[in-house]
């Protein structure tokens, strides 16, 4: 029996306010998790994300087993031990980055075959190899090994044959479990096709997980579409567990996904963005390289709170990139980090009063700049 539980306290049409009880904290949801890959946030400390108001921090499981190896990360006490962020941590599968190494990889119904892209050795991973690894890194949330694909309307055969391979390997998943206090979701696949999505939403359910997670999207699909997938799956999902959308990041895309009833999301766009300059602010995107911001002695956002916003402005970020100056990068990602964390409390507090609505049509608008 898994230590998780999930509590909703609030609903304004579909989108949900909840609470996520972890073994190392709490979590209010609709939550974001800042993407750690190696078990780090690049530029940015624990003790930064801690004051930005992080709750949950997500590893990268393909990562951490090529380097430094679960094992170690096991002698250290966990992700907990090894890393010092005391917090709830979910662990993806690996899924997705093995499946994207394309010439690299052997797939069959037993798992992946795969070369190293750190020293070119063979590796293997399956469903069961999958949760072991998952289980010595401690996460409080594991996630089930599954086949992603690119979202190809033309193309059902391929989406339906890695839902159904999905299907089979999650159920080795659960059966592979040996960790009671770590919870584990299940993933819904199905590509660009509704229909297949909610099949892999039904059958994943009927394994008893967890949470559950929608994979394989933000990859091509229409916004329109994304949220019929979403809504299709979730009629089939038990309402009193988790729901996370994997990888997708932009501020219209989480509020069109809350709206529909997720409850968490992860993604590298605020911290991938910041590096490049590209910053989330109340009047949209904004790219502080461009030399409109030259002159420009205002911060990033006037309406943020975050301390790059509240000690330095537009044009002295925008120097900071034109001299390549590791600072900028960092203030961008502190920045945009707090962006899409107050986006959820923001969230949170308009579910509560019942007006999610208005803020979904304020983000959408700032979308359309």
């Amino acid at each position: 029996m898994s230590a998780l539980s999930f509590q909703l306290v609030a609903k304004a049409g579909t989108a949900r306010r909840g609470l996520l009880v972890t073994p190392n904290g709490l979590v209010e949801t609709p939550a974001f998790m800042p993407v750690a890959t190696y078990g780090a946030v690049r530029g940015v400390g624990f003790d930064d994300l801690q004051k930005l108001g992080a709750q949950i921090v997500l590893a990268n499981t393909f990562h951490l087993h090529e380097r430094p190896g679960e094992e170690i990360v096991a002698k250290a006490g966990g992700l907990h031990g090894f890393t010092g962020w005391r917090g709830p941590w979910l662990t993806d599968s690996g899924g997705f980055q093995v499946t994207s190494l394309a010439d690299r990889v052997q797939l069959d119904e037993h798992g992946v075959t795969f070369s190293s892209p750190v020293d070119g050795r063979r590796r293997e991973l399956t469903p069961e190899g999958a949760i072991g690894i998952q289980e010595a890194l401690g996460a409080d949330i594991a996630m089930a090994l599954d086949e992603c694909v690119p979202v190809e309307p033309e193309d059902r055969g391929r989406a339906e044959a890695a839902m159904e391979r999905s299907l089979r390997w999650a159920e080795r998943c659960q059966a592979a479990r040996d960790r009671p206090q770590q919870a584990v979701f299940g993933i819904v696949q199905g590509g660009a096709h509704a229909a297949l999505r909610k099949r892999s939403a039904r059958g994943t359910a009927n394994l008893g997980f967890d949470g559950y997670a929608h994979g394989g999207l933000g990859l091509g699909e229409s916004r329109p579409a994304r949220r019929a997938m979403i809504g299709e799956a979730h009629a089939e999902l038990p309402a009193a567990t988790p729901r996370y959308l994997m990888g997708l990041g932009r501020p219209e895309d989480i509020v069109d996904a809350i709206a529909e009833g997720v409850d968490m999301f992860d993604c590298v766009v605020p911290t991938r963005h910041a590096r490049h300059g590209l910053v989330f602010t109340s009047e949209g995107a904004l790219n502080l390289k461009n030399a409109r911001f030259k002159e420009d002695f205002t911060p990033i956002d006037p309406q943020c709170d975050c301390p790059s916003c509240g000690r330095y402005t537009r044009a002295y970020l925008r120097h900071l990139f034109l001299v390549k100056e590791r600072l900028g990068p960092r203030l961008a990602s502190l920045h945009n980090l707090r962006y899409t964390l107050r986006l959820m409390e923001r969230a949170r507090a308009a579910i509560l009063a019942g007006d999610f609505e208005s803020l979904r049509r304020e983000i959408a608008d700032l979308s359309d700049r």
